[in-house]
């Protein structure tokens, strides 16, 4: 029985655990160990696989920290100060705009710039002053930055998108359904609109409210208020070290080092003190320690599941149960969703998905546009609203920098409802239309 399969009881038991705020990390283990004993491994087992799977998000954490420090670095120099002014020009103190804006900035970062997550902790703790004078509902802003994370990679075929999008022709191709990659991006667009219209109802609607926030000093950042906003020597300098770091996250494909670089580049150039950079790790440690080791545990806890042979089983039996072209939909999106939600990346999913869903989409005398939408969505699906995710750890990570930002009921709760819901409609009207 479907509702019995390991994956299906895990994922529930991590999301009820998460939703009554049982700490992530404590609910994330709790959940590996339920998915293991109900796969009949032993616990000793499935531990070991837990732990040996950690390795799997080690390059995101390392990331987490270095990056933390080297935010903590870029606003010990003063130039987190000059960019808040700068945006709080151009927005003018208008909540909706700022929110735009960030969405706007978020999408490079996955096309333009494909640095992913690694402007979030540099871009947003010295913005959270001016989000408290506007009384912006944070909520809105962790819509906005997952939409510019997620949005982007689902829509077209370039940067990330374009690995997205290569990874569903590449699979489709190894399935019998030979595909170009200007198909794919023929169709994905659906997604991505979906997602836009849950922006513009979270930002315009749900979450337009003021929300009042305590004016809490963020340990490692100086975001004193000063009347001058020019750029000395060294705000440049300092400058110079983020651009540095992300130049060479951009010629070598590795955060770590970019952000090593950045770190590096302001200490030969004198924008901080080599006695400072305790205080700079130190800091980048309270910032992101605990972000970092959810994603540790996240990988783990996704070894865990595909070791269990339960994600393929889940995949398999969805084909027996399917009922007809919109029950398979139905069921293909909901199996894409539990499997995405589990394992926290949409890239991972298609390969385990995209075996029995090409056939079975034959099977079921689908188009071929709507085997690929519902194998991009599916996939998609769950990687917005699961507290595994970068997609939602990365916004935690720069909205809570001074506590009042919950991970589960600020971050994975909204995205949840304002982009997988949309996801999920605009998959199943997609299939319905294209037939």
């Amino acid at each position: 029985m479907i509702l019995l399969n390991p994956v299906i009881i895990s994922v529930i038991v991590m999301s009820v655990l998460c939703l009554l705020k049982l700490n992530v990390i404590l609910s994330i283990l709790i959940a590996a160990i339920v998915a293991g004993l109900a796969a009949g491994m032993p616990i000793t087992d499935t531990m070991a696989t837990l732990i040996g799977g950690m390795g799997g998000n080690s390059e995101t954490a390392l990331s987490y920290i270095l990056l933390g420090a080297l935010a903590v670095a870029i606003n010990k120099t003063g130039l987190a100060t000059i960019l808040a002014k700068k945006i709080s020009k151009v927005v003018k103190g208008k909540a909706v705009a700022f929110t735009l804006v960030i969405a706007f900035v978020a999408c490079f970062s996955q096309n333009l710039i494909p640095v992913h997550i690694a402007f979030i902790p540099i871009l947003i703790p010295p913005l959270i002053p001016l989000m408290n004078k506007m009384k912006l509902d944070r909520r809105a802003v962790a819509c906005a930055l997952t939409f510019g994370l997620k949005a982007p990679y689902v829509s077209f075929g370039v940067g990330f998108g374009l690995i997205f999008h290569n990874i569903i022709r590449d699979q489709m191709i190894q399935n019998g359904i030979p595909i170009t990659t200007k198909d794919v991006g023929s169709v994905m667009w659906i997604g991505g609109l979906s997602m836009l219209i849950g922006l513009l109802l979270a930002v315009l609607v749900a979450y337009r409210k003021p929300r009042e926030y305590k004016d809490i000093k963020i340990e490692g950042l100086d975001l004193d208020e000063t009347e001058d906003v020019k750029m000395t020597p060294k705000h440049w300098l300092a400058l110079s070290g983020a651009i540095g770091a992300f130049v060479v996250q951009l010629i070598t494909g590795s955060l770590p080092l970019g952000a090593l670089a950045g770190l590096l580049i302001m200490v030969l150039t004198g924008s901080i003190k080599v006695k400072e950079i305790d205080e700079m790790i130190d800091g980048g440690l309270k910032m992101m320690a605990f972000i970092a080791f959810v994603m540790l545990v996240a990988a783990g806890y996704g070894d865990v599941l595909r070791k269990t042979g339960a994600v393929e089983a889940l995949v398999s039996s969805t084909a027996s149960a399917v009922g007809g072209k919109m029950g398979g939909a139905f069921l293909m999106l909901a199996v894409g969703l539990l499997v995405t939600m589990g394992i926290g990346t949409s890239f991972g999913t298609i390969p385990i998905i995209a075996a029995i869903y090409c056939p079975l989409g034959i099977k079921l005398g689908m188009s071929t546009p709507t085997i690929i939408l519902l194998l991009g969505i599916a996939a998609a699906l769950g990687d917005a609203g699961s507290p595994a995710s970068d997609s939602t750890l990365g916004p935690t990570s720069g909205l809570n920098v001074d506590g009042q930002h919950d991970h589960i009921w600020d971050t994975c709760v909204p995205t949840f409802i304002f982009y997988d819901i949309p996801l999920f409609i605009a998959g199943m009207i997609g299939a319905a239309i294209m037939g």
